[in-house]
C-alpha cells in the first residue's frame, strides 16, 4: 500500500508552532494554496487550501524561516482525523502529514522562485543559525 503526496505551494498563512502538552514534541501547521492544472468555465485557476501537520525540530524550522506566500514543496502522507468539535458534534478532517518542506524561491521577493532552495525532513538534523540561512 501507498499514501504519497507531493505538493508545491504558498503559504497562505504564518505556520502556527505548538508543542504536546505531555512530551513537549513541537508541531507546527499551516495552510497550503495550490493551484488546479486546470482553468474553470470562466478561464480563472481554481486554488485548494490544505493543511499541513509538521512536527519536531522540521516544525521549529519552518515556524521560524517560513511565512505568508512562501513557496514550498510538500512530502508526506494524507492522514485523515476525526474529533468533536465544541457543539459536540463530530467532525472528519484531511490533512498532510509532512516528512519533508523544501523551502523554494527566496525571502527578497516571494512573487518569483529563485535558484535556492532548501529541504528539511525528519531524518536530518537541521539546525541553521540566522546568518546560515541560504535565502
Amino acid at each position: 500500500m501507498l499514501n504519497r503526496i507531493i505538493l508545491i505551494g504558498r503559504l497562505a498563512q504564518d505556520p502556527e508552532l505548538r508543542y504536546t502538552p505531555t512530551e513537549g514534541v513541537a508541531v507546527a501547521t499551516f495552510s497550503l494554496a495550490v493551484e488546479r492544472p486546470f482553468a474553470n468555465q470562466k478561464g480563472e485557476k481554481e486554488v485548494d487550501f490544505i493543511r499541513i501537520v509538521v512536527w519536531r525540530k522540521q516544525a521549529e524550522n519552518c515556524a521560524n524561516y517560513l511565512s505568508k506566500g512562501r513557496l514550498v514543496a510538500v512530502e508526506g502522507r494524507l492522514q485523515l482525523r476525526s474529533y468533536e468539535d465544541r457543539d459536540g458534534i463530530k467532525r472528519t478532517i484531511a490533512e498532510v502529514v509532512a516528512s519533508n518542506v523544501t523551502f523554494l524561491g527566496g525571502r527578497k521577493d516571494i512573487s518569483e522562485s529563485g535558484d535556492s532552495a532548501t529541504s528539511i525532513n525528519d531524518e536530518e538534523n537541521f539546525d541553521m543559525q540566522n546568518d546560515d540561512i541560504p535565502f
